[in-house]
């Protein structure tokens, strides 16, 4: 399984590089802090919303350790989805190493 770390994505996101965000956490938790630009669709969404996510694009996977995001980048990998990556660590690690603005819960 392919990562991307915070600060790798970070870089990207300042140099104009946009990958599909995709946030895989309940919308509770969506509200308490995302990543600008993300796509939501829940972890037990994802089997039967996956027609929404383009198996062309190139999407970094995110949640709130790794764990759950890690579990989608498997599912979507053996669905054809060539260009998935989990985002190490997900929001919580974003909010220790990249923007500690960012609200952790």
């Amino acid at each position: 399984m392919e990562e991307i770390t915070p600060q790798e994505l970070k870089a990207r996101l300042d140099r104009g590089d946009r990958p599909v965000l995709l946030d895989v956490r309940q919308p509770w938790e969506v509200e308490i802090c995302a990543l600008d630009g993300h796509v939501n669709i829940p972890i037990e969404e994802i089997e039967v919303r996956t027609g929404e996510l383009d198996p062309a694009d190139e999407i970094v996977v995110y949640c709130h350790h790794g764990m759950r995001s890690a579990a989608v980048v498997r599912f979507l990998a053996g669905r054809g989805f060539a260009r998935v990556k989990n985002l190490t660590g997900g929001v919580a690690y974003w909010g220790a190493t990249v923007d500690a603005s960012m609200p952790q819960y």
